[in-house]
């Protein structure tokens, strides 16, 4: 019996052995398959619907709009658009569309496909989160709005099949980089109009075997959190230098998991890495983990309809009692850097005039004047999607409201789909949150706070500040631009509809096989520059 016990191990170990030999990251090299951990189960894959981050990574397989950013400096390259001129004012763009541009099922990809998109994103029926991404266009907001209903006054034409003008009410630098973000990408008409109306939310148009999309790769199968496999678009019209011959996205909402799947070689890259074992892993695998520059804040979104948070005095309390510095440094442990604004500085030339101090006898005094004392604060909910991250953060803020104000509080985790849900609906009192830039501009993160965009979805209204972003808008210089931006954002953190903890870097495993992987403030990785190759 003992003998049989240890050929029994022996057989296991030798599986064991031949398994981590042939494991899928090694198999990859040959079959050119990528495999991503994503963070989550997406919650649809509808550009005009869709808002999180690792929606944004397989819809950049799928779809391709006018322009595409660069790996590494994220300039505007062509897309579909092989190639643009803009008026003298800066009002006008003209896109020339590529002729070899087709959708995943023949059809060819036109100006048109462009404009119904466009529309489609505005109908305020559809009732998309992005509509703002497209306010730069002349009559763009009246339409979405429904001051207007005749869509052929918005700034956007087909001249041709192949010629797309854009129209702007004032020129916008970042207009370009704009359209490097998904929810400017096109939809294929027939499709859409087959499982449902422009506005329809919700239907079958996104699933394998119906979604039509132009990108690099055509969506082949997706369990539900299992895995999404996207496969390469022959058709695509720059196919012939795509490398990579699928790409497999995981929904691992567990840190831990993730981990162990990358060690095992089941991932060529993670979302993340289990803050305890950041500092570790930089010692052990400096050549795997990353620490890029990230455009992004991570904060709490406050309920400012349910009392007793209708208050700013006590959003400033719980501002006031967060340590940012003890966060990033004993709980996140990645080079984040403590938030004093809600915009992230921008290394090249926005730097917010803000702060956000820690001082737990001024939070008393604070909440003392809007009525409470220690004794008599009501216990609270704050909401957070499942991940070690965020419960650790939310478990340390916990005990922070509990030591300086002798709060309490109780903390939920949902799935990501529950958690979006409700806060969107409002039913929520406080909600971990985290907003990456669209693109390198600071109106991304102002313009979201804007009374009633759909990204708001705290309740909160300002008229000067909303005044103040449409007067950066009308700036005709980037000086007075920011200067515009600025005193918005004095309003927005004294008032803390919102509360900034960190500004985030991007920390994550990342295989050595991967090639053409370059870091940016985005942590976008178009994939036709990506390959394996050891």
């Amino acid at each position: 019996m003992k003998l049989l016990r240890i050929l029994f191990v022996v057989l296991i170990s030798i599986a064991i052995g031949c398994g981590e030999s042939t494991s899928k990251v090694e198999k990859a090299l040959n079959d050119q398959i990528l495999y991503f951990g994503n963070g989550t189960e997406p919650k649809d894959l509808d550009p005009h619907t869709v808002t999180g981050v690792p929606e944004s990574h397989i819809l950049m397989a799928l779809l391709e709009g006018l322009v595409i950013r660069h790996p590494k400096g994220l300039d505007p390259l062509p897309g579909v658009a092989k190639s643009w001129v803009v008026s003298p004012d800066g009002k006008t763009y003209t896109f020339r569309l590529r002729d070899s541009a087709v959708w995943s099922n023949g059809d060819a990809v036109t100006a048109h496909d462009f404009v119904y998109a466009w529309k489609r994103m505005l109908t305020p029926a559809l009732g998309s989160k992005y509509p703002d991404m497209l306010y730069d266009l002349v009559n763009a907001e009246e339409f979405n709005k429904g001051e207007i209903e005749d869509f052929t006054k918005v700034g956007v034409k087909a001249l041709n099949s192949k010629t797309l003008v854009v129209n702007l009410e004032n020129p916008a630098p970042y207009f370009l980089g704009l359209l490097g973000h998904y929810t400017t990408r096109p939809v294929h008409k027939p499709t859409i109009e087959k499982f449902g109306k422009i506005d329809t939310i919700g239907s079958q148009w996104t699933r394998p075997g119906n979604f039509v999309g132009n990108g690099p790769f055509t969506l082949e199968e997706w369990k539900l959190n299992k895995v999404l496999k996207v496969k390469k678009n022959k058709l695509y019209w720059n196919a012939d230098k795509v490398k990579l011959n699928e790409i497999h996205f995981f929904p691992v909402d567990n840190a831990s998991r993730e981990d162990l799947m990358f060690r095992s070689g089941q991932l060529h890259v993670t979302s993340t890495v289990p803050p305890e074992k950041i500092e570790v892993y930089f010692k052990e695998y400096p050549d795997l983990i990353r620490s890029d520059p990230y455009y992004g804040t991570y904060y709490f979104r406050v309920n400012v309809l349910q009392k007793p948070f209708d208050n700013k005095l006590v959003r400033k309390a719980l501002s006031l009692s967060v340590d940012r510095k003890e966060i990033v440094e004993k709980v996140t442990r990645g080079g984040q850097l403590p938030a004093f604004s809600f915009t992230p500085p921008d290394p090249n030339s926005y730097f917010p005039p803000t702060s956000l101090d820690f001082n737990p006898e001024l939070a008393k005094k604070m909440l003392r004047e809007a009525g409470f004392t220690e004794e008599n604060f009501p216990t609270f909910e704050l909401l957070y999607n499942t991940s070690e991250g965020h419960q650790k953060l939310a478990q340390a803020i916990q005990q922070m409201w509990k030591r300086y104000l002798n709060i309490d509080v109780e903390l939920t985790n949902t799935d990501w789909k529950v958690y979006l849900s409700r806060q969107s609906i409002g039913d929520y009192t406080v909600a971990r949150a985290g907003w990456i830039g669209d693109y390198v501009d600071p109106k991304t993160f102002l313009d979201m706070m804007v009374t009633g965009r759909g990204n708001n979805q705290t309740g909160w209204s300002n008229k000067d500040y909303d005044q103040l972003l449409i007067k950066a808008s009308q700036s005709p210089t980037q000086e007075e631009r920011f200067k515009n931006l600025y005193k918005a954002e004095e309003i927005l953190i004294d008032e803390l509809p919102l509360i900034p903890i960190y500004t985030y870097t991007r920390i994550y495993m990342l295989n050595k096989d991967v090639k053409g992987w370059s870091p940016n403030l985005l942590d976008t990785h178009p994939y036709q520059f990506i390959y394996l190759e050891r």
